[in-house]
């Protein structure tokens, strides 16, 4: 890999001025010259390209192709669960799905996908020309298909290659299960969790650097947009935990290869992996539900006719989770005997953290109340997101209870709270996004009516889905099972639940298929926008940078001769 790698950079290298391109010139708004960069066509602009719009583009098609993987391994694994018996899949098979969904998931989806509206966003928001470091901005990307054959290895390669199958660890890898499966597969799992986690880290340097250096001069901190603040600290956090589960990863490839004891039995112990690895997994957590927190404090206002309420408070709320996603990692641990004066501590931080998120919701009730709502499918996926987020948080907080935990523990009120925050309200989040931002990166408007049967749909689904799984809980089923015994719950609860739960998923997936098809099919011959002001943000005065900057580069050309004369 690493000599495919060397070469690859050596052949991009020596093609002359690869990244030089034609300079044109023109005139901007008050007589001002400007010029911009004429860039290749084709294949060879996605593959060269180091335009912040472009690589968020890049990113963003990147993410939708692991969602759709992790979908349809969890469709898979839903239909197994429709009955108690083991009649659809095996259990070797069900446990590798259940690996590749979680970390194609998180780590595949839900960090590109964000990492596709803060590249596309972040420069126009705070005045910026492009990204500080435009090169490092590619590579960080152009590692995560690497990451991404390496993390489906062992799917992947399993039908061609012998002793070769899917790593069946779950996506928290713990020890033993993880030293002891004697499978390549796990191997190129953990080297592309790796390279994913460089990336992510690239990323996250880079995103600090613009947004500290390459701010224009009437943007200061009192003035930085709510997205940009929640997408700065996350990039700290991601400086602080992913290098740290590098680290982690490392020793485990050790204790699997050469014979190492950091995490065995008779050495450091299955323990300590959990601290590292829950040390990295619970901040991961507010690395992905911060920037959509983010796009919801920034979109909801422009469907309510006022500015944000507390935006301050809002502010201070997303600097306190940073800070304090750092010191509740115990309490994924009150199973396992620690110290109950440790335990007492870690469920007090626990508990606290959820004051930051609770003004938050109440900021974002508070934006919605008396204000002059219209019900577009960005401000529904609003809602949708501070409804299902609320859930969430509440299940959170009965977790982080230690009597309450050590009943829940590893059971499906696990799964129902996580999706909730995860499917719930990062997912919501995105979606508004998309269709908030389509006319800025298309031009064009999306099917309004489409969009709207998607909202109802993945509301309907998600909820469909996931309530079931905190009574499921409650009544004892265990996560990560492929079957279960129906003497275990009452009048065959389980059976029930289950399969009103993969009800919910095909509701899920349906919604989905509108989406893609109406964003596919809205991009290449959507009706192009008719202004540079789409959303009449400019009535409420809250037209955002973002459009200034539609209307002044990319909605003339628009005007003038549609999509081909607004190519750069």
């Amino acid at each position: 890999m690493a000599v495919l790698l060397v070469s690859i950079t050596g052949a991009i290298a020596r093609v002359e001025n690869w990244r030089s391109y034609t300079v044109a010139i023109g005139i901007g708004h008050a007589g001002q010259e400007r010029t911009h960069a004429e860039k290749p066509s084709g294949v060879l602009r996605w593959l060269t390209t180091v335009d912040h719009k472009d690589i968020g583009i890049l990113y963003g098609v990147f993410a939708v192709i692991a969602f759709a993987w992790g979908g349809i391994a969890v469709v898979l694994m839903r239909f197994e669960l429709l009955y108690p018996a083991e009649d659809f899949l095996s259990a070797s098979v069900y446990n590798g799905l259940l690996t590749t969904h979680g970390i194609t998931m998180l780590f595949l989806f839900g960090t590109p996908i964000l990492a596709a509206f803060s590249n596309y966003l972040i420069p126009l928001l705070i005045g910026a020309d492009d990204m500080a470091f435009p090169r490092i901005n590619a590579i960080a990307f152009w590692l995560l298909p690497s990451a991404a054959l390496l993390i489906w290895g062992g799917v992947l390669g399993g039908p061609f290659l012998e002793n070769i199958e899917p790593a069946q660890t779950a996506w928290t890898m713990y020890t033993p299960l993880s030293i002891e499966q004697q499978n390549p597969g796990v191997d190129l799992m953990l080297l592309g969790l790796h390279l994913s986690g460089v990336a992510a880290t690239m990323g996250a340097i880079n995103f600090i650097a613009t947004i500290f250096t390459e701010r224009s001069e009437d943007v200061t901190w009192a003035t930085l947009d709510i997205f940009s603040w929640t997408v700065l600290v996350q990039s700290v956090q991601i400086l602080f935990a992913f290098p740290l589960l590098g680290s982690a990863l490392v020793m485990l490839l050790l204790d699997r290869n050469i014979g190492t004891t950091f995490f065995t039995l008779d050495g450091g112990g299955p323990l300590l992996w959990q601290h590292l690895f829950w040390f990295f997994g619970h901040p991961e957590v507010y690395i992905l539900v911060l920037p959509p927190m983010g796009l919801i404090s920034y979109i909801l206002p422009k469907f309510t006719g006022r500015k944000l309420f507390g935006f301050k408070f809002v502010v201070y709320s997303t600097l306190a989770l940073g800070v304090l996603s750092f010191g509740v990692w115990a309490h994924h641990m009150f199973a396992t005997g620690m110290d109950p004066r440790l335990r007492a501590s870690f469920m007090a931080i626990s508990i606290a953290i959820a004051i930051p998120s609770a003004v938050k919701t109440f900021n974002w009730m508070a934006t919605m109340w008396n204000g002059s709502l219209r019900t577009n499918a960005p401000f529904l996926f609003c809602v949708g997101f501070v409804g299902n987020f609320i859930i969430g948080g509440v299940t959170g907080v009965f977790e982080a209870a230690i009597p309450v935990d050590l009943i829940l523990h590893d059971t499906y009120h696990v799964v129902a709270h996580f999706h909730y925050v995860i499917m719930g309200g990062i997912a919501f989040a995105v979606f508004a996004g998309i269709y908030y931002w389509f006319p800025l990166y298309t031009g064009r408007w999306y099917q309004r009516s489409l969009a709207k049967w998607h909202f109802w749909l993945t509301l309907a689904g998600t909820n469909v889905t996931f309530f079931p799984m905190v009574l499921l809980g409650y009544a004892g089923m265990p996560r990560r099972y492929a079957t279960y015994d129906l003497t275990a719950g009452p009048l065959d609860l389980f059976t029930v639940l289950h399969q009103v739960a993969t009800f919910g998923v095909v509701l899920l997936v349906i919604a989905q298929l509108i989406f893609v098809w109406n964003l596919v099919t809205s991009w290449l011959e959507g009706p192009l926008v008719a202004d540079g002001d789409p959303w009449d943000l400019a009535e409420t005065d809250q037209f955002p940078r973002e459009f200034a900057w539609f209307e002044r580069e990319r909605f003339p050309a628009l005007a003038d001769g549609g999509e081909e004369a607004a190519e750069d």
